[in-house]
């Protein structure tokens, strides 16, 4: 179920169910803004990842924004920097601006909460599909198109490393 944003909730507080927010469809991925750059006056926006066993995001960096990562369900494989960390419900990761790092699903998958800079959001509304239903998308058909996500993250002060799953070479 989608929830359209307001400015004005924010001013008088609101609270989301788990299937509520605002849905899209990434990378094999279902992310759900639970709270938006429009909901904290561009300061920073919260997302609901949930990601199958693998699918997660390209090895990337944020110039400008930090990112953290909590997760609620499952298990995740996160690399940041040159650290790698297993993830179970009630862990938790962090990772500076200017950092690369990348998230995917465990063995079977999980869910958690991604938190960062309003900018993320901008670039999850150029480069994501609006989900249609709270679902998993199907699975990705091969790898993001580059030629379309390579601009798209340099307007959003985002470099884009490598593909999704782990860092090249690991």
């Amino acid at each position: 179920m989608s929830t359209t944003t307001s400015s004005e909730r924010t001013k008088l507080g609101y609270g989301l169910r788990e299937e509520e927010g605002e849905d899209f469809w990434l990378f094999g991925s279902l992310l759900t803004i639970k709270t938006s750059a429009e909901d904290t006056g561009g300061l920073y926006c919260l997302i609901d990842v949930e990601a199958p066993p693998g699918v997660g995001s390209p090895w990337h960096v944020h110039r400008d924004e930090d990112e953290w990562f909590y997760v609620r369900e499952g298990e995740f494989e996160l690399y940041v920097g040159d650290a790698h960390l297993t993830l179970t419900a009630g862990g938790f990761a962090f990772g500076p601006k200017r950092v690369p790092h990348t998230f995917f699903g465990g063995p079977t998958g999980g869910k958690m909460f991604v938190g960062c800079g309003a900018k993320f959001e901008g670039l999850l509304r150029d480069i994501a599909e609006p989900a249609p239903q709270h679902v998993l998308p199907p699975p990705p058909e091969g790898p993001p198109d580059m030629a379309l996500l390579l601009p798209l993250a340099e307007k959003w002060a985002y470099d884009i490393l490598g593909p999704p799953g782990p860092p090249p070479g690991r």
